[in-house]
């Protein structure tokens, strides 16, 4: 079952960091107007780094079908590096971690105009939590998704090796 899964793996992990990027974009930042913290930006950088090894591993693997199983473990290797991510944003938000949040916010454009230059910006702080679902904010939602990925990722690529 696990060798079926395998040469589509990458693209599975594509589609899954591309629905993540979505649903971050499209819906809570476009449709429920939550703007993003830098440590939210930062953690969309490792899906979109996700979705190019991904990508690379699609190509690579179709010219060298040999390094599917690398290519499967950079692919949770980068999913991990956004769980790590995720989750150190989850501490800021707990203040179990100190971070400079309010430098370098994000300021929606729609919110600049002629009317309001001498008016103070704030821009979104990363530790505090806009939308939650269960006490779980949605940096704690990605570090579960983000890790279990990442341990499907390790999984698929290490399943069988010793058949082989």
């Amino acid at each position: 079952m696990i060798s079926r899964l395998r040469p589509w793996w990458p693209l599975l992990a594509l589609f899954a960091s591309g629905a993540m990027l979505a649903t971050a974009i499209l819906y809570f930042q476009g449709v429920q107007g939550l703007q993003p913290c830098v440590l939210c930006l930062k953690q969309r950088e490792w899906h979109w780094g996700v979705i190019a090894v991904s990508v690379l591993a699609l190509i690579v693997t179709r010219v060298r079908p040999g390094w599917t199983r690398w290519a499967i473990v950079i692919i949770g290797l980068t999913l991990l590096g956004s769980a790590a991510m995720a989750g150190y944003h989850v501490a800021v938000e707990q203040k179990w971690v100190v971070a400079q949040c309010d430098v370098g916010g994000v300021i929606n454009a729609a919110d600049l105009s002629l009317d309001n230059l001498g008016e103070e910006l704030h821009p979104p702080r990363c530790d505090e939590i806009p939308w939650s679902l269960f006490g779980i904010s949605m940096a704690g939602y990605n570090m579960i998704a983000s890790l279990l990925l990442a341990l499907a990722s390790f999984y698929v690529a290490l399943a069988g090796k010793r058949e082989q």
